[in-house]
């Protein structure tokens, strides 16, 4: 059966909310993904555990950011082999990298995925 864009999307939303419940703790509040090209982008809202939050947020608290997004950087790069092969078996494509960044102050998270070639199908993104 061959699946829409759309369905592949939502396949990927459910993988990284179970990759971030079951290994990271806690999932996000909200999760879309976009396939574009060779380029599939996923943007986690409200990440951060209230402790996180509230590290985040103490006066000064520079060091508590860095110390959250350095933890929470390293923390996926652990997981990293599982949620590639999360996407990879979806997808039936190759991932060549994984990127991401994490916002303490939105509380939003970024993952990348780079594939090793385009998909047979994309989403349209040229300007008309």
């Amino acid at each position: 059966m061959n699946k829409s864009i759309g369905q592949l999307e939502a396949e990927i939303c459910e993988a990284v909310i179970k990759f971030e419940k079951e290994y990271m703790g806690r999932g996000p509040l909200e999760t879309k993904a976009f396939i574009i090209d060779d380029i599939v982008l996923v943007r986690l809202k409200n990440v951060l555990t209230q402790a996180e939050l509230k590290l985040a947020n103490a006066h000064g608290s520079k060091d508590g950011r860095e110390l959250i997004k350095r933890i929470r950087i390293a923390l996926l790069e652990q997981g990293r082999p599982l949620l590639e092969a999360a996407v990879e078996k979806i997808l039936d494509a190759k991932v060549k990298s994984l990127h991401t960044d994490i916002s303490t102050v939105t509380g939003e998270r970024v993952i990348l995925f780079s594939l090793e070639s385009p998909l047979g199908k994309t989403r349209s993104n040229k300007a008309t």
